[in-house]
């Protein structure tokens, strides 16, 4: 995923910077009373999610399951949950997000936003109705930044290093990016095995990050159909930057999210 960031910086509130599943997650909580503890129960559940989900560990469900040492019986609920929906986005999508893309079973399109929106809802629990969880430029935002000032979290620039295509402005939004920029062609198209073409970035914003983020890797890898595809999703817009530079965006862009491009 490209990479965002929630601006502008807050001068009151508690926040924490922590790494986890191989990036950089930021907790930034407004909600007066509402600190280290939900911040420690939020961080403990993406360290959770990380041994159950990571194909990078040998020892996760995951992995294991991949290697049929168990089976889908013997998985926890989570891991049945997050398999069934993949395959729901997979028809969806018309094989546009798939949990098979790399040749090998890899749910990670769908579980990192999950796993963001759920530590958003822990916080929740916590009380907290104003913050944002930040998972390597993946956001889920709950209530304002302050009274009267909606969140503001800017699109990285995908040809421009160290600039911004857009800022997408809004009150508990869910923003996700996806692009090649900062991690290179980790996203395949399904259908053929290799890096999409046709688009550098696209940034797709709804109210729940779990599907947002998979909408968005289901646009990126179908490159120049991927404005139609959003157009068509009831609730969710897009913002896209193609190869050559050139944006677009979705009817729903300015209205819908007071995202602004350029």
């Amino acid at each position: 995923m490209t990479s965002a960031a929630t601006l502008p910086r807050p001068t009151a509130g508690y926040r924490r910077v922590v790494e986890c599943m191989g990036t950089v997650f930021s907790f930034d909580i407004r909600t007066p009373g509402v600190g280290a503890a939900a911040v420690d129960e939020a961080e403990q559940w993406l360290r959770d999610v990380d041994a159950t989900f990571s194909t990078y560990r040998a020892d996760s469900e995951i992995s294991r399951l991949e290697r049929g040492e168990i089976t889908m019986r013997q998985c926890s609920a989570d891991v049945r949950t997050i398999l069934a929906e993949c395959e729901h986005l997979a028809v969806e999508t018309g094989g546009w997000f798939s949990m098979y893309a790399t040749g090998r079973l890899d749910p990670s399109g769908l579980v990192k936003g999950w796993a963001i929106e759920r530590a958003s809802d822990i916080l929740a629990r916590h009380g907290s109705i104003a913050h944002s969880v930040n998972g390597g430029g993946d956001v889920q935002c709950a209530g304002d930044a302050a009274v009267g000032r909606p969140w503001r979290t800017g699109i990285a620039h995908p040809l421009l290093p160290g600039r911004l295509a857009g800022v997408v402005v809004g009150t508990g939004l869910a923003v996700a990016t996806s692009g090649s920029a900062e991690r290179g062609a980790h996203v395949l198209d399904p259908h053929t095995g290799r890096p999409p073409d046709g688009l550098a970035s696209v940034t797709v914003v709804g109210r729940r990050l779990a599907y947002t983020d998979a909408y968005a890797t289901a646009a990126y890898a179908m490159g120049h159909g991927a404005q139609d595809f959003v157009e068509g999703l009831a609730g969710y817009a897009a913002f896209g930057v193609r190869v050559d530079g050139a944006m677009w965006c979705t009817s729903g862009w300015g209205n819908e999210t007071g995202g602004s491009a350029g």
